[in-house]
């Protein structure tokens, strides 16, 4: 059964950073696009960056942009999210996803079609 595992998420202070990572088993993980996503308390689920199957390209929404890097490794079947500079409405639970459209850093959630059961962060102020 293809999984996708997140880890790294926490409780950190406004302004802190946090490195979340997504591991991928049974899965030609290089073949897949690879992105986070975010859902804060009552609200829906949001896109905050995503990377292509070769990690050449990325995209980030603007509310992360210069704060959040998304990185992968291929050999490991894993993908990263560095985020600096930490705000309060970072605060949510974040959800790794894989998608088949390999080479487009695609900003939809109808991209992705394998989701990962998500981490919790917290930002305190």
């Amino acid at each position: 059964q293809v999984q996708l595992v997140e880890s790294g998420g926490g409780l950190v202070q406004a302004g802190g950073s946090l490195r979340l990572s997504c591991a991928a088993s049974r899965l030609p993980f290089s073949n897949y696009a690879m992105a986070w996503f975010r859902q804060a308390p009552g609200k829906g689920r949001l896109f905050v960056s995503a990377i292509t199957r070769s990690g050449g390209a990325t995209s980030y929404a603007d509310s992360v942009k210069g704060r959040f890097t998304i990185s992968r490794d291929n050999a490991k079947n894993t993908v990263y999210l560095q985020m600096n500079s930490m705000k309060s409405e970072d605060t949510a639970i974040y959800y790794c996803a894989a998608g088949g459209l390999g080479s487009l850093a695609s900003n939809s959630e109808r991209d992705y079609a394998l989701w990962g059961q998500g981490t919790q962060v917290t930002v305190s102020s």
